[in-house]
């Protein structure tokens, strides 16, 4: 499999998944006004940060990305998971 194609999987069937559903806890808690300023700022972050995976998509599907830029991502993204789980 091209790294585009595990970039686009990793994306579409983990990443955005995770991104939504932390959207959806931060709506939840801003309409139970049960909630910090910083809630604020992290639903403006990731939703910013799921627009721009979107774009990611788009670009791989569109071979706009090459191949060692998509395995930088997956890198990238692969390390993230690992220090959130910290």
């Amino acid at each position: 499999m091209q790294n585009s194609q595990k970039l686009i999987n990793l994306l579409e069937n983990e990443v955005i998944p995770d991104i939504k559903e932390y959207i959806d806890v931060l709506f939840s808690k801003i309409a139970s006004k049960n909630y910090l300023d910083e809630d604020k700022t992290n639903l403006k972050d990731m939703q910013e940060m799921l627009s721009d995976f979107h774009t990611m998509i788009n670009e791989a599907k569109n071979d706009e990305l090459d191949e060692d830029e998509c395995q930088e991502i997956i890198d990238e993204i692969i390390q993230m998971k690992k220090e959130e789980k910290n």
